[in-house]
C-alpha cells in the first residue's frame, strides 16, 4: 500500500508499504478520507521526535476491511472514524477517567500523551489501510447521511477545540478569550459558544480565519497586528478580564497574553504543542497569588467521545466541513504537506483522500 512516511526532519515521503497484519483485537480499515494536523508539522519540522519510518497521520475515517478475530459489534463494510487517541479502556489511566493517557505505560513508569498512538508510536492514517488497535473501544460508526468531510474534524481537532472549552469550565454568561484562530482554536470558539459563553474574544490577524472565527461564534475578533490584544480585551470586559482564556497555538507570546487577560480567579486551558519552554511572569501569574487554574487537555479519544462530536455534527450546530478548503489525492501528499506546513492559498485543513 501506499504510505505517507517520516524518513528524516524535513522529510516526509510518499512511500510503499505492506498493508498490516492485524490482531484479535484490532480492524483494518480502508482510509477514504484524512487530513494533515498542525502536529504532523511539529513532526515534519523536526520539533516532534518519531521514529524514521512511521507512516503519519491521525484522523482516520474508512470502511471496515477486516476485523480480528475477537472483534464484536461491528461487521466489515461500515463507516466508522477512530479518534486519534486510541485508549484500551482497561488501562490505569482509564480507569482514573483520562483515556487520553491510556497506554502510557513504560516500565515501570509512564508517559504522558500515552493514548495517541497513530502516526506517533504506530503506523498512522495517511496510507491506503489502517491498523486500528483496541477496536471496540475505538471504533465509531459514521452515522447515514453525513459525509466524510464533515466527521473528519471529530478525531482530533474537533475533540481538542472542544475540550479546551470543556477542561477551562466555560458557564452561561462567561467571557472568554481564544488565542489563535487555526482550526483549534476555531473549533474551541464553536465549543466555547456551545458551553454558554455569552462574550466570545479571537485574537487572529490572517482576514480569512477572521471571518472563519465570527461564523464558529465570535462576538469579537481582534487583529493583533492591529492593536493590542491585552488592552482590548480589557476594553472590552470593561477592566475585569475574561473567565476563561484558551491558547490554541501553542506560542510562548500566545501563552503570555492568555494569562495576562484572566480575571482574578480564571482559568487559562493550554490547547497549545509547546516546542520551547514556557515562563510565568510573576506579575501576570500575580506572583503566585491570583488564585489562577492552569489546565493542559489531550485530545479526548475513544467511541464514544466521537459518538457523541459526530451528534453534535449532525445535529447542525457545528458545521466543520468548511474548515476544508483543499482536496488532494494521497499520491500528492508531498505537495499537500508543503501547502500546509507553510500556510499558503488560504488554507486551513486539507482533505487526503488515498483511492482518489
Amino acid at each position: 500500500m501506499k504510505a505517507a512516511i517520516f524518513i528524516e526532519p524535513g522529510k516526509i515521503i510518499l512511500g510503499e508499504k505492506p498493508i498490516p497484519d492485524i490482531g484479535p483485537l484490532d480492524a483494518l480499515i480502508r482510509i477514504t478520507t484524512t487530513t494533515i494536523c498542525g502536529t504532523d508539522v511539529h513532526i515534519l519540522k523536526g520539533e516532534y521526535p518519531v521514529a524514521s519510518g512511521l507512516t503519519i497521520g491521525h484522523e482516520p475515517v474508512g470502511i471496515i476491511e477486516k476485523l480480528g478475530s475477537a472483534v464484536e459489534g461491528f461487521s466489515e463494510g461500515q463507516r466508522v472514524i477512530a479518534g486519534a487517541i486510541t485508549p484500551t479502556g482497561t488501562s490505569n489511566a482509564s480507569m482514573c477517567g483520562f483515556h487520553s493517557q491510556c497506554g502510557g505505560h513504560h516500565g515501570h513508569g509512564w508517559k504522558a500523551m500515552g493514548g495517541w498512538r497513530f502516526g506517533n508510536t504506530i503506523d498512522g492514517a495517511q496510507a491506503e489501510y489502517l491498523r486500528v488497535p483496541d477496536a471496540m473501544a475505538n471504533l465509531a460508526p459514521v452515522p447515514d447521511g453525513l459525509t466524510d468531510e464533515q466527521v473528519l474534524m471529530c478525531p482530533d481537532i474537533l475533540s481538542t477545540g472542544f475540550s479546551g472549552a470543556e477542561s477551562g469550565r466555560i458557564r452561561i454568561g462567561d467571557s472568554v478569550a481564544i488565542f489563535a484562530q487555526g482550526p483549534i482554536g476555531l473549533c474551541a470558539t464553536a465549543g466555547a459558544k456551545l458551553m454558554g459563553a455569552t462574550n466570545i474574544i479571537t485574537v487572529e490577524t490572517v482576514p480569512e480565519r477572521m471571518d472563519m472565527s465570527r461564523s464558529m461564534g465570535a462576538d469579537h475578533v481582534i487583529d493583533f497586528n492591529k492593536v493590542d490584544p491585552i488592552d482590548e480585551i480589557m476594553r472590552i470586559t470593561d477592566g475585569r478580564g475574561v473567565d476563561v482564556s484558551i491558547e490554541a497555538l501553542g506560542k510562548s507570546r500566545t501563552f503570555d497574553w492568555a494569562l495576562r487577560t484572566l480575571r482574578p480567579g480564571g482559568t487559562l486551558s493550554s490547547l497549545g504543542v509547546y516546542s520551547e519552554d514556557l515562563t510565568l511572569p510573576v506579575d501576570a501569574f500575580s506572583a503566585g497569588l491570583g488564585d489562577n487554574k492552569i489546565v493542559s487537555t489531550l485530545c479526548p479519544g475513544g467511541k464514544e467521545r466521537m459518538r457523541r462530536l459526530m451528534e453534535v455534527v449532525g445535529s447542525g450546530r457545528v458545521d466543520t466541513s468548511k474548515l476544508v478548503t483543499h482536496h488532494f489525492a494521497l499520491d500528492d501528499i508531498e505537495t499537500a504537506y508543503d501547502l500546509f506546513a507553510n500556510q499558503r492559498d488560504g488554507v486551513m485543513k486539507i482533505a487526503i483522500k488515498p483511492w482518489q
